[in-house]
C-alpha cells in the first residue's frame, strides 16, 4: 500500500512537472502573483475551481515543509525523516501547478468575456452587464446579453 502511495505521489508530480513546464504555460513567477488573487477570488466566491477547505491543506502542507516540528525527525531516522517532507512536498508542488493553472484559466475567460480581470474584490462579472438598449435581453450561460 506505501509503495503505491509513493508511485502515485512520484506521478503526480511528474504531471505537474510536466504541465508547469510545456511551451505556452505560465511562468513560476505568474503562478506565484496568482495565488493571492486566488486566494481572494475563492474566499469571496468569486472563483469555485477550488474550496477554502482545499486553501487550508495548502498552507498547511507548507507548514509542515518549514516546521522544525516532524512527524518523523530526520535526526532519528535520516532518510526515512526526508520521505515524510519529500511525500508533503510533491504532493503541494503538484497541487499547487494544477490549481493555479484552472485559475489562471479561469481568469483569463473572465477577462474575455469582461475585458478586464477581477482584483481586489470585484465580482467576476463586475462592468459585464450590457449598457441598457431598446431591445429584449436574455440569458446565456446566467449572463445577461442583449
Amino acid at each position: 500500500m506505501a509503495v503505491r502511495h509513493r508511485v502515485s505521489m512520484v506521478r503526480n508530480l511528474g504531471n505537474a512537472i510536466r504541465i508547469a513546464t510545456r511551451p505556452g504555460s505560465p511562468s513560476v513567477s505568474e503562478r506565484a502573483t496568482a495565488l493571492p488573487r486566488m486566494v481572494r477570488a475563492t474566499v469571496s466566491g468569486q472563483y469555485t475551481g477550488t474550496s477554502v477547505l482545499r486553501l487550508a491543506a495548502l498552507a498547511g502542507a507548507v507548514a509542515y515543509v518549514v516546521s522544525p516540528v516532524d512527524l518523523i525527525p530526520e535526526g532519528l531516522f535520516a532518510v526515512f525523516g526526508l520521505a515524510d517532507d519529500a511525500m508533503v512536498l510533491s504532493w503541494l508542488a503538484a497541487n499547487l501547478v494544477t490549481e493555479t493553472e484552472a485559475f489562471l484559466a479561469w481568469e483569463k475567460d473572465v477577462a474575455a468575456f469582461s475585458g478586464r480581470t477581477p482584483y481586489a474584490g470585484q465580482s467576476p462579472h463586475a462592468g459585464t452587464e450590457p449598457a441598457a438598449s431598446s431591445g429584449p435581453a436574455s440569458t446565456v450561460s446566467g449572463r445577461v446579453v442583449s
